[in-house]
């Protein structure tokens, strides 16, 4: 089983937020498959900064609104 990574995402929330849009809708807009935009939606895979900038232009929003990072506790920066 794949490690999640610390990238979290709202992708689904946002999917249903603008028409209910499918997976494989946004798949095909984005330019991947359908396999991969369920594996960033379940923060299995994290997206390339291109394809992560693709995904907050179809919905019209910045890329913190679709993607936050989960830092550590104690983690200084």
């Amino acid at each position: 089983m794949a490690k999640a990574t610390r990238v979290t995402n709202r992708i689904r929330a946002l999917r249903f937020t603008h028409g209910e849009m499918t997976q494989a809708e946004l798949a095909d807009r984005i330019g991947v498959t359908r396999q991969t935009v369920i594996a960033i939606e379940q923060s299995r895979y994290s997206p390339s900064l291109e394809v992560a900038f693709l995904i907050a232009r179809v919905f019209g929003v910045p890329l913190d609104e679709v993607f936050q990072y989960a830092e550590d506790e104690g983690e200084g920066r």
